[in-house]
């Protein structure tokens, strides 16, 4: 295994990790309130990164979180993708480099 392939092993394992931890945390209140509680969370401090990194996840199959991570999903807002003009100016100065 690559460094790059070790290193988005870990990445994985870690966004697992955190998003059950928080589901844990709410899995004490009842259902439809940890549901919400879970996906609130992650939508207010997961950066973009990180939630397209759980959608992934999820899309990608058995990654290991628990059945509320799974339900709470449904409820967090995905990553907004840059237009295309937001695009431009990056890939114009993509390449001057």
């Amino acid at each position: 295994m690559s460094h790059e392939e070790d290193a988005r092993a870990g990445t994985d394992e870690k966004i697992v990790r955190m998003a059950n931890q928080i589901a844990t945390f709410f899995s004490s209140k009842p259902h439809e309130e940890a549901v919400t509680g879970t996906a609130e969370h992650i939508n207010k401090f997961w950066d973009p990164r990180m939630r397209s990194k759980l959608f992934a996840l999820l899309e990608k199959g058995d990654a290991g979180f628990s059945p509320l991570v799974v339900e709470a999903a449904a409820h967090v807002r995905p990553p907004r993708q840059p237009t295309s003009a937001e695009q431009a100016p990056q890939a114009e100065a993509d390449v001057r480099r």
